[in-house]
């Protein structure tokens, strides 16, 4: 599979409800797996591509909401919840534990391709942000100590002059680490590193003492 397919996880007991859905999502060319228990689910291989997991309130071996549960500090698609038995409590605690949607049987073909649709939209976006976020933290690795050591200070705000005088350098080798720290980052612009500083959560326990304007 390429970065561009995605697939749809069909978790139901009811075999028609399982080929209905599969050949709907065919005819809008999105490959389906499909299981019968939540057990099979979570046994199979899972490609890594955008995704959805629909999945039945009632199974046969573990109920759909106690899945979800389970699955919730893992890596797993967004879910969306079909039923033919709903009630107002399991929509809350669904959506509440994170359901992208809950749809009570029979519902329309417009309907849970909507809300599949959002599923596999959510689910590619929350990859962009974690391959994003990945691309960062190796960057981050790249550096040396010393650099780590200047990143905090430079994205706090601190002049040249304090940071290097906060680690005990040179302001000209405080000067060479900041450009290191920029090039290997790859931030543009001071902003773009302090963005970059904010996502890995790096602590930031200095602030600008003074006035005047740093230097690159």
């Amino acid at each position: 599979m390429t970065a561009e397919e995605q697939i749809v996880f069909i978790v139901d007991d009811d075999e028609r409800i399982r080929e209905a859905l599969s050949e709907l999502l065919a005819s809008h060319g999105v490959e389906t797996a499909t299981f019968a228990s939540a057990g099979a689910y979570i046994d199979a291989g899972k490609p890594d591509v955008p995704a959805c997991l629909v999945l039945d309130v009632e199974l046969p071996d573990i109920n759909g909401l106690d899945l979800q549960r389970q699955i919730a500090q893992g890596d797993h698609p967004p879910i969306v919840f079909i039923t033919g038995h709903g009630d107002i409590p399991s929509s809350v605690r669904a959506i509440k534990h994170g359901a992208l949607d809950f749809l009570t049987k029979p519902f329309s073909d417009d309907d849970v391709m909507a809300a599949i649709r959002a599923a596999i939209d959510q689910d590619r976006v929350r990859r962009a942000d974690r391959a994003e976020l990945s691309g960062l933290r190796q960057r981050y690795l790249s550096l040396t100590p010393r650099e780590r050591d200047v990143l905090p200070l430079v994205v706090s705000g601190l002049m040249n002059k304090q940071a290097a005088a906060e680690l005990g350098i040179s302001e000209v080798t405080l000067q060479i680490h900041r450009r290191n720290v920029m090039q290997k980052m790859a931030a543009a612009s001071l902003a773009d590193l302090v963005r970059s500083a904010e996502r890995l959560q790096i602590p930031v326990t200095h602030s600008r003492r003074g006035g005047g304007t740093d230097r690159e």
